[in-house]
């Protein structure tokens, strides 16, 4: 499997979906909390849905057992909790969820995690894809 991460933040849409297009994006894994965001006009998940189809040949799946909490997105940006509190915590969610055997269905499949977070240093999706290529040896990851 081989795992992208885009966050949608401060990028066009044209260079958004360029960069689905180019990296022949199978499956664009949308695990925002909430997909409906103003934050880009074509992020809403309906539109996105369309316009990855359309642009770029590329399915669109809503995975929001991979978001964080709103409590922990929530205490994380307003500074109430540090990145590493963030990151202990994000982790031990996905391992209460047990929700990794999502991605077998992809096999070989090129899959792009979708969030809003310009970069992926600071960003669940980043780690969601680290936990992802530990339990499936042999995956490989890219952040766009």
């Amino acid at each position: 499997m081989h795992i992208f991460t885009i966050g949608y933040t401060k990028k066009s849409a044209q260079t958004f979906f360029e960069h689905i297009k180019s990296n022949k994006i199978d499956v664009l894994v949308d695990v925002r909390l909430y997909n409906s965001s103003q934050l880009a006009g074509y992020s809403k998940s309906k539109d996105l849905a369309y316009f990855l189809r359309a642009i770029c040949n590329c399915d669109y799946m809503w995975a929001s057992q991979f978001a964080p909490t709103s409590s922990l997105l929530n205490g994380y940006k307003d500074n109430l909790i540090t990145w590493a509190e963030y990151e202990k915590s994000y982790n031990e969610i996905l391992a209460m969820r047990n929700q990794l055997d999502f991605f077998e269905r992809f096999g070989d499949k090129r899959i792009c995690l979708l969030c809003a977070e310009e970069l992926p240093a600071r960003c669940h999706r980043r780690l969601l894809a680290e936990i992802t290529a530990d339990k499936y040896v042999g995956t490989t990851i890219t952040h766009l």
